[in-house]
Parts: structure tokens; C-alpha cells; sequence
């Protein structure tokens, strides 16, 4: 007897119905560029048909998200120069950009999820996730800031904070000091495999956060470990993260699967912004078909085991997934 797996491809119904893997609005967060200023709408040049948006322009662009269907945002803010030094103090100012956009975006739309991030990088002269001294990033003395910054996030009414500055020991400081403060209700986000890769350039461009000196590798995980990313997802789980994230994804989709094999938490995807130009790049060339491309990246990354997924393409997925293909 001749075996047929053909007969469950036949046709478009068929295909659906033993579809294994369904990417869908759900599954996605939208990741967006906040700055000062008023009726700014910003190209980055790296990163095409993405901005850095002023607080009144990003209000829009939410409402459109959510409008798609899209339930949670991740905020990223492009910061002052005159408003950076080497301890992030503008991290934690109330009346900073991160904080007034929360307020406004839950005023504007209250049942959209919001998540912020949590490093020092976009407030840093350096560039770096942690306070220098000396050249070496300090470790300890970076989690106080760390804390103080999810507070004023916290309070300003975030959902999630994302701690993506990978400092050991920073999950557990924070949710300790959002306990301590009342804030039961606001989960952690980890950058729990967050490793020091050369997809990260367009989104450095987009806030002006490359580092000024040397790199990250003493705090960003070394791309050719997976055991080390276990490590991580027992240490940040075990000090009270709610999701765990990977990033990239593309180069690292063994990793997912491995933290999903390990773990009954929620595993989340960064479809960075390398990866993000890469499929804009050669779309624009004409090598490729853009729309199917972005599907089928995003596809492999939730048959990899994501339960989330982080990505620029979150509105033209919206748009792309609201029809059978």
C-alpha cells in the first residue's frame, strides 16, 4: 500500500483543517518608538515604514493597533542627549517620556496591554545597560536604578515591566520592590536569553543607543551557548518572572524550543529589528515575496514553541491573518 500524506494538502480547506501551527493577532505585541516633541512622525532609515512617534502621533498609532486587534504594546523611548548621564536618573522620573505615555496611552485606551522596558541603555552617555566605572559595568549598584525605574512605570500604570538589561539578580530585586510598593498586579517580562548579537544595529539607530565604547558581552549571553539560557530561565523564574523571553528569535528558535521544553511559563519571541530589516531589504530588491516571508518567519518562530511574539510586522500580520490565506 502506497502511503499518500499529499491527500492532506489537496486543497486550501484541507491544509487549514490539519494545520499544526496558527499565528494570530493574539499572539503578537507591537513593538513602538516613543519621543519628545509634537506631530513628529520619524522615519528610521534603517528600519523601513518604522518611526519614533511623539507622544500625540503615538496615540493614533495605538488606537490603529488595537483597532487590528493587536492586545499589547512594548514602549521603547528615544531620550534627550542633555537627559542621559551614567546613573539613568531620567529612567525614573516621573514626569519622563516612558511614564507620560503610559498615563496618556491608558487614559486613551485603557484595555490595551502595556509593557515597558527596563535597562539603562536609552538614558545611558554609554550606551551601556549599567552604570560604568572604570570601564566595567557594575552590577549591583545597576539593580538599584533598575528598581527605582520599574516603580515609576509601575505607578505610572504599566502592565509588564521588562527587564532586558540582563544584570544578575535584577528580576527578583524588582519584583520584591513591586510587591513591597502594592504593585501585586504587575508582572515581569524577562529578557531571560537575551544574547549579544549584530541583529541588534537598526534598533540602536532608532533610539541612538549604541554603546560608546567596547560591547556588551560581559552581561549579553555568547551565541553559541543554549545550556547557559536554561540556567538563565531557572534563575528568573525562580525570582518571579511571568513571561520569559529569547532574542533574537530567527538565529535562535533552538533556544525557544528549549526554554518551552523546560518550562510551563509563557515563552516569548523578539523578532528583532536586524531581522526586521533583513526581510524589508531584500523585499525592497524585489528577491522576495515580502508578505509570505513575514508569515513564515513568524510561523517558524511559534512552531519553535513562542507563545508570544515581539515584532515590527505586528500591524501587516494583523492585516494578513484577518482572512484565511
Amino acid at each position: 500500500m502506497l502511503i499518500r500524506p499529499r491527500r492532506l494538502r489537496y486543497n486550501p480547506a484541507i491544509r487549514r483543517l490539519v494545520r499544526e501551527t496558527e499565528l494570530t493577532v493574539n499572539d503578537l505585541i507591537y513593538p513602538l518608538f516613543i519621543m519628545e516633541g509634537e506631530n513628529q512622525k520619524v522615519a528610521i532609515p534603517s528600519m523601513p515604514d518604522c518611526y519614533r512617534y511623539s507622544l500625540d502621533l503615538l496615540l493614533k498609532e495605538v488606537v490603529n493597533a488595537y483597532n487590528l486587534g493587536i492586545n499589547a504594546i512594548a514602549l521603547f523611548p528615544l531620550i534627550a542627549e542633555d537627559k542621559k548621564d551614567n546613573f539613568g536618573r531620567e529612567s525614573y522620573n516621573p514626569d519622563g517620556l516612558v511614564p507620560r505615555a503610559v498615563k496618556a496611552i491608558k487614559k486613551e485606551v485603557p484595555e490595551i496591554i502595556i509593557i515597558t522596558d527596563v535597562a539603562l541603555d536609552p538614558f545611558s552617555i554609554y550606551g551601556h545597560d549599567g552604570i560604568v566605572e572604570d570601564g566595567k559595568i557594575l552590577n549591583d549598584e545597576t539593580l538599584e536604578v533598575l528598581v527605582k525605574m520599574s516603580l515609576s512605570q509601575a505607578a505610572a500604570g504599566a502592565n509588564f515591566v521588562a527587564p532586558s538589561d540582563m544584570m544578575d539578580g535584577r528580576v527578583g530585586a524588582i519584583r520584591r520592590a513591586l510587591d513591597a510598593a502594592g504593585y501585586l498586579d504587575v508582572g515581569i517580562l524577562a529578557y531571560t536569553a537575551k544574547y549579544a548579537s549584530a541583529y541588534y544595529g537598526p534598533f540602536r539607530d532608532a533610539l541612538e543607543s549604541a554603546p560608546k565604547f567596547g560591547d556588551k558581552k560581559t552581561y549579553q549571553m555568547d551565541g553559541a551557548n543554549s545550556r547557559e539560557a536554561l540556567r538563565e530561565a531557572s534563575l528568573d523564574i525562580t525570582e518571579g518572572a511571568d513571561i520569559i523571553m529569547v532574542k533574537p528569535a530567527l538565529a535562535y528558535l533552538d533556544i525557544i524550543r528549549r526554554l518551552r521544553d523546560s518550562s510551563h511559563l509563557p515563552v516569548a519571541a523578539y523578532n528583532v529589528s536586524g531581522e526586521y530589516a533583513m526581510i524589508k531589504a531584500a523585499a525592497k530588491q524585489g528577491w522576495i515575496d515580502e508578505k509570505s516571508l513575514i508569515l513564515e518567519t513568524l510561523t517558524s518562530m511559534k512552531r519553535a514553541g513562542a507563545d508570544l511574539i515581539l515584532t515590527y510586522f505586528a500591524a501587516d500580520v494583523a492585516l494578513l491573518t484577518s482572512s484565511p490565506p
